[in-house]
């Protein structure tokens, strides 16, 4: 009885330290994240406003930032839940495709585009691997 009880307590402490290192790595990746870098605009010397594009109605809400959410550090840390629920709509399994794509957009600051592929946009999330060498974002 003894030896069975110990077992379960040995199981419960190492339960625990995982849990606690986990818990520790996610707190790093978000201080650790990267901040956006604004992009410099050479092409316009006296305008400080850009071009409209072509055919668009410039209203704000219509024109939207076609590299905003995809490139490394775009994204607010608030806006990661929004485009990790997108990622993640056509998967069977949408608990752990959400805990990871959380997890990796905390630290990247971005989320490949579509429901898969296209990792390639956002090298931190494309270059984040597992210990046994697999992608460890969706």
């Amino acid at each position: 009885m003894a030896r069975k009880l110990s077992i379960v307590v040995l199981c419960i402490v190492q339960m625990l330290l995982l849990l606690v290192e986990n818990d520790a790595e996610i707190v790093v990746s978000t201080v650790e994240a990267p901040a956006p870098q604004p992009h410099k605009n050479t092409t316009h010397t006296l305008s400080s406003a850009p071009a409209p594009l072509p055919h668009t109605n410039t209203t704000k809400s219509h024109v939207p930032n076609l590299q905003h959410g995809i490139t490394e550090g775009s994204l607010k840390p608030q806006e990661c839940g929004p485009r990790c629920t997108a990622r993640c709509s056509n998967t069977q399994y949408k608990k752990p495709c959400l805990f990871f794509c959380q997890k990796c957009c905390a630290k990247c600051l971005c989320v490949s585009p579509g429901t898969f592929g296209n990792k390639q946009v956002c090298p931190c999330y494309n270059n984040w691997k597992i210990k046994r060498g697999g992608p460890k974002c969706p």
